[in-house]
């Protein structure tokens, strides 16, 4: 395993994390083709496709779980497959569809986890997470009989445990109602502020994405077909609202790119 390089600054401009000609193929089918984009220090980014886009392989290739068949992943310089360790002391993953073992309590699942990453002062950590998500008088319940929506807390509040410098979230606001929702937006948008962490965030939210992402990335047919800010893609499509777009995306055979030419995808 390669030597972990020091933590960088609130300030540093170094891309946190870098995907060079990134492709992925299972057999001849190919689920991510040439993809290319930087991710900076404390930005938020949106990651948004239709089913079978090819967000979760993408994601599954940050976090190691899955090497690319070509090309160059670095996330904090390092390589995600090599040096996974190290760079998963530093992150944290979050689903709504990735459940904590159900016959544990709550507080017993992120013990186990606050020990796995060496927390100090672990049950004040955990309490204090427990209440910032509202959910700490489920302390002591067996996890399995969670709601989707306390289950889904309760994975943000394991995902915030070792305070990461990347958060990957998939659909986390996917169970909550619409008050919860927007309370956990809120959250997460003042973590950010507070920690300048990066955050990489998949949803078919269009609110969550409007309100927290910098940026927004759209993958269609395993392609990153748009990549920038929401006004400036919206007016390069030349629709009024991400939730046009997405649906335009998810149903057309053909879109047309910032480029302005047409490209067949599969959704």
């Amino acid at each position: 395993m390669s030597t972990e390089p020091k933590p960088t600054g609130q300030n540093d401009e170094n891309p946190v994390v870098v995907a060079e000609h990134v492709q992925k193929s299972f057999g001849k089918f190919t689920a991510i083709s040439d993809v290319n984009f930087t991710v900076k220090r404390g930005e938020i980014v949106g990651l948004l496709g239709a089913n079978g886009a090819g967000k979760t392989t993408l994601i599954q290739m940050l976090l190691g779980l899955l090497s690319p068949s070509s090309g160059k992943i670095r996330i904090f310089g390092m390589d995600p497959e090599k040096d996974r360790i190290s760079i998963l002391r530093r992150a944290n993953f979050s689903s709504a569809y990735v459940s904590l073992p159900y016959n544990l309590k709550v507080w017993e699942n992120l013990d186990i986890f606050a020990g796995l990453y060496c927390i100090k002062n672990k049950k004040e950590k955990i309490d204090h997470l427990l209440e910032l998500f509202g959910v700490k008088h489920l302390k002591t319940r067996m996890t399995g009989r969670l709601s989707s929506g306390e289950s889904t807390r309760v994975n943000l509040c394991k995902a915030l445990l070792n305070d990461p410098e990347i958060l990957f979230l998939d659909e986390p606001t996917a169970s909550l109602d619409p008050d919860i929702a927007d309370k956990v937006r809120k959250l997460l948008a003042r973590y950010r502020e507070e920690h300048n962490v990066t955050m990489i965030y998949t949803s078919h939210n269009m609110r969550d994405v409007e309100e927290l992402c910098d940026r927004i990335m759209f993958v269609a047919g395993g392609k990153i077909i748009a990549d920038g800010q929401t006004s400036d893609i919206l007016s390069k499509f030349e629709e009024q609202s991400l939730e046009e777009l997405f649906i335009k995306i998810a149903r057309d055979g053909e879109i047309t790119t910032l480029g302005g030419t047409n490209e067949e995808t599969a959704t």
